[in-house]
């Protein structure tokens, strides 16, 4: 796209950032008849990483009519499988969950994270309303009527809403003036995908290590690779930087014996990846003319597979607020809208960020009274049948009334 730099570009809605997040939403409010323009970079290649989506989330993406797209490529949950690895004097038996016990063949579905990225590219390139921008935001100014955004490029955007979903170093956040609480953890995740010669059988597998969990998750197969997981190991940073450097076959000799080699001998595939691993919660989730949705408002650790679940429910509830503004003639980026959505997100949020954070810590933190208060939690999810399927409905989908792009009956044809 070329245009006069002294030109401003105008839309309903500027959505910042341009990774899985900013897709989906400038998609979502682009099929709700808003003009949109998405502005970021479309992220370079994520070595190793998949992202698993729940039910809810399958939803968002079929009611937007997405999913066929995306269906020859994933493998389900139909088990999620917890193992006691931390060497604790309580030590526990595995704990189980099954989909079915819940009413569901899977909990959801494992993609890769760049198929998943390159599928939304394109469908927001085709999507009409959409105007999706490969430059960099580097200003954001708000005032009482509108949002004016400056470009890398020095091009200029205004519309009366920017959604935030520029990541953990937001540019609009800090322009909106929202702090945050920011917390480190002594461990870095180390990503790698792998063959495996043993069926996974659908079932996702996490060892509760002193260090972290270590995850292995369904993919689905390839010609001469019948049988793939990913894996999400979470360690200390001194040994993410050194198993960086081992060479296939020596990392995978490492893999099999923490995993204690349930998938048969194992080999890694592709690159790999690592990245520090840290806690982020926003004091509030909107303010002038801004909204925060995903990693500029939450980040956690990847335990139980809810980040981007828990950002596409930000979508889904900020396009249901836009909509219910819009309808009722109201201003869709004033202060009656954004307070709304702030109220709506709170809860879900704050639950989901200290959940993580105590599970995390509570590995990390190798003293007794905390290893026999995990090992009674564990113990209860597995012997007491209505707080394990209780737990099972909160990590697929929060109970209560479920944001619109959500309910069954938004879905459509693909």
């Amino acid at each position: 796209m070329t245009s006069d730099p002294q030109t401003v570009l105008k839309a309903d809605i500027i959505v910042a950032g341009a990774g899985s997040a900013g897709l989906s939403a400038a998609i979502a409010f682009a099929q709700s008849g808003f003009s949109v323009i998405c502005a970021g970079r479309i992220p370079a290649h994520a070595p190793g990483r998949t992202v698993a989506l729940f039910d809810g989330s399958l939803r968002f993406y079929k009611a937007l009519g997405l999913w066929d797209r995306f269906a020859a490529d994933v493998a389900p949950l139909e088990k999620i499988r917890l193992i006691d690895d931390t060497g604790s004097l309580f030590r526990l038996p595995p704990v189980e969950f099954s989909a079915r016990e819940i009413g569901y063949d899977a909990f959801g579905e494992n993609i890769e994270n760049d198929v998943l990225v390159s599928g939304l590219a394109e469908a927001a390139r085709a999507q009409p309303n959409l105007n999706l921008i490969d430059s960099l935001i580097t200003q954001v100014t708000p005032d009482s009527n509108e949002i004016t955004v400056t470009l890398d490029d020095g091009r200029s955007l205004s519309a009366a809403l920017l959604v935030a979903a520029d990541g953990r170093k937001s540019i609009a956040r800090d322009a909106a003036g929202i702090e945050v609480e920011n917390w480190p953890y002594p461990q870095s995740a180390l990503t790698v995908l792998l063959e495996h010669d043993q069926p996974h059988r659908d079932v996702s597998t996490e060892f509760h290590t002193r260090f972290g969990p270590c995850t292995l998750v369904p993919m689905v197969g390839r010609p001469g690779a019948p049988h793939r997981s990913s894996l999400v190991w979470l360690m200390p940073p001194h040994e993410a930087e050194r198993r960086m450097a081992l060479s296939d076959a020596d990392l995978s000799a490492e893999i099999e014996k923490q995993v204690h080699c349930i998938h048969g001998p194992t080999r890694v595939v592709g690159t790999r990846g690592s990245f520090p691993m840290g806690g982020l919660k926003a004091k509030a989730f909107a303010a002038r003319r801004i909204a925060l949705i995903a990693e500029t408002a939450h980040v956690f650790p990847p335990i139980g597979a809810q980040g981007l679940n828990l950002s596409l429910r930000d979508i889904a509830s900020l396009v249901e607020t836009v909509e219910d503004a819009r309808a009722s003639g109201r201003d869709i980026g004033g202060a009656e809208t954004l307070a709304a959505y702030d109220k709506g997100r709170r809860a879900d949020v704050a639950m989901r960020v200290r959940g993580v954070d105590a599970l995390n810590r509570s590995l990390l933190a190798n003293v007794l009274p905390v290893d026999f208060l995990r090992g009674a939690g564990l113990i209860a999810l597995a012997n007491i049948g209505p707080l394990r399927r209780a737990l099972m409905r909160e990590g697929v989908m929060p109970q209560g009334r479920p944001p619109r792009l959500m309910r069954d009956q938004r879905q459509k044809a693909s």
